[in-house]
């Protein structure tokens, strides 16, 4: 299983096309997280500000058409990840059939991306 943030209205766009993500066109792949915890460090380190509903989507890894890469990340990683963590990459437009779940991302009292919770 790999996690991948995406706002609920980028989930929800074009539902018959396979989703992409703007990291797509800017960095060549589709950003994910290998577990809950750095996939919080990120939500914190990155989308901090974001008022929209923030989704996790868990990917069911081995039934992604696009090409995975694990790599480390561009600099150091965010708070709460583990040191020479490497991340999973999808090199292409995510098949929706890979997504097995949906979770939304819950702040806790202080702000912070704190939990998930079942997506209903």
């Amino acid at each position: 299983m790999i996690y991948h943030l995406a706002p609920l209205d980028d989930w929800l766009r074009d539902p018959g096309r396979p989703y992409t993500a703007a990291s797509l066109l800017t960095d060549g792949f589709i950003h994910c997280s290998a577990d809950e915890t750095t996939l919080l460090a990120v939500a914190n380190a990155f989308f901090r500000d974001t008022r929209d509903p923030l989704m996790a989507l868990l990917i069911e890894e081995k039934l992604v058409e696009p090409m995975i890469k694990w790599e480390p990340p561009n600099g150091a990683p965010p708070a709460g990840a583990t040191p020479g963590i490497r991340f999973p990459h999808i090199y292409g437009r995510l098949n929706r059939t890979a997504v097995i779940g949906l979770e939304k991302l819950q702040r806790d009292p202080t702000g912070r991306w704190a939990t998930l919770l079942p997506w209903s």
